[in-house]
């Protein structure tokens, strides 16, 4: 951890994003840098963010959203950003 603060919803959400961009049921999307990093800024204006300050923090918080429940509750807002950004892309 380089940054003093961390949240790591963020992480989440940046990992996840691209698990989900390279799954098949994504081929017909547009997967450029600008398209990616919308569809995390718009999946974490929808989502709480879990700031931490340590290591420990970090791994605490992790390991609170990183279950079940909790990622199919982020994968649908994640869904969600692809499917909006798809149909309204800002990339040139």
């Amino acid at each position: 951890m380089s940054k003093k603060l961390v949240n790591v919803m963020e992480e989440l959400v940046e990992t996840l994003v691209t698990v989900q961009m390279l799954g098949t049921d994504y081929q017909a999307f547009c997967k450029c840098e600008q398209c990616r990093t919308d569809i995390v800024a718009l999946s974490l204006n929808t989502l709480p963010s879990h700031y931490v300050t340590t290591e420990e923090g970090r791994q605490n918080a992790y390991n609170k959203l990183n279950n079940k429940e909790n990622l199919r509750w982020i994968n649908k807002r994640i869904t969600s950003a692809i499917h909006v950004v798809a149909k309204y892309p800002r990339h040139k």
